[in-house]
């Protein structure tokens, strides 16, 4: 135990797991200490004190204070054992995000220098490339990656663990293009589309983490809801920064709750216009089930045989779209 708490205390700095859950604070005259609402008890001046340096907390309101453990203890309640077991898990998912983000930026740098790779986002009417480095959007090349990150340190087993290499030790994800996927500020899966003909998509083994991007998103009234990653992506470039999707048209309950997150909010669905059926079903599906919380749900009608990213690789304008937008039909 007594190397748990060593770990624990190396590892996980208490302002970063706070500022993980939303606490905001500002720095109180001395440059390491930051003052904000107590998140242990209803706060409205601010009285809680974080010693960045000392990894220590106190509250000048409630008298309670700390190191991490102790915090946990109280926000949690939860015993010193089960406190320990919850920041280890917090280490070992910190750990596999550093993890995603290192091999994320390895795939950005590795786009621009496979053609094949910059041909299909062209080819898929993607090409405003200040946006392409925005979302983070990168390419597996395939049979370097493991090499790469063994360079870096990180192990065989950790690697196999993340999904990130099979156990015949090849990549994952292989002439793919690779979307970042992120849950509360933590890279949580990479997205990966095949150029090739291989099976089209592929996630990591995990949670598909949040509504994508939706830090930028949440503060729209209105939002629209695509169900792949290259629909976001054209209809961002055409203006449309109010775009979220949830890969796929099943939403998780965590993305479900971000899309209902604001009373009175407007849903445009602009699902793919199946010759199955199967994205109209899905859209009055999603509609009705918003309808019955109180959201306004509105069903975008594209062209037969067609989603927003070969509705713009077609020819079409944002303008044109935003005429789709106008005619949306609603329960």
């Amino acid at each position: 135990m007594r190397e748990d708490l060593q770990q624990i205390k190396q590892r996980i700095s208490l302002l970063d797991y706070l500022q993980h859950r939303n606490w905001t604070g500002r720095r109180a005259g001395r440059r390491e200490e930051f003052v904000g609402l107590c998140p242990l008890h209803p706060d409205t001046q601010p009285s809680f004190y974080v010693n960045a340096h000392k990894n220590l907390f106190y509250c000048h309101g409630c008298q309670r204070g700390g190191d991490l453990i102790r915090f946990v203890e109280l926000s949690e309640r939860l015993s010193f054992r089960d406190s320990l077991a919850r920041l280890k898990q917090e280490i070992t998912v910190t750990s596999e995000a550093e993890l995603l983000q290192r091999t994320a930026a390895f795939y950005q740098a590795q786009l621009q220098r496979h053609s094949q790779a910059v041909e299909y986002l062209q080819q898929r009417s993607l090409h405003d490339a200040d946006l392409i480095e925005e979302l983070g959007i990168g390419f597996a090349p395939g049979g370097n990656l493991l090499r790469y990150l063994a360079a870096l340190g990180y192990s065989l087993d950790l690697l196999l663990r993340t999904g990130l290499v099979n156990r015949n030790s090849r990549d994952a994800f292989c002439r793919r293009i690779i979307f970042p996927c992120w849950q509360q500020g933590r890279m949580m899966n990479l997205y990966g589309r095949s150029i090739g003909s291989a099976f089209p998509h592929r996630l990591l083994p995990r949670s598909k983490g949040d509504l994508f991007a939706w830090e930028s998103v949440r503060a729209f009234s209105s939002v629209i809801l695509v169900e792949g990653l290259f629909d976001l992506a054209v209809l961002w470039q055409a203006g449309f920064r109010n775009t979220t999707c949830g890969i796929g048209t099943h939403l998780t309950p965590a993305q479900w709750s971000q899309l209902c997150d604001q009373p009175g909010r407007c849903v445009y669905i602009a699902f793919d216009q199946d010759a199955n059926q199967a994205g109209q079903q899905a859209s009055q599906l999603l509609a009705q089930k918003l309808h019955s919380t109180g959201l306004q749900a509105r069903i975008i009608s594209l062209p037969a045989g067609h989603d927003p990213n070969s509705y713009f690789a077609a020819g079409a304008t944002a303008s044109e779209f935003r005429t789709c937008l106008k005619h949306a039909q609603a329960l």
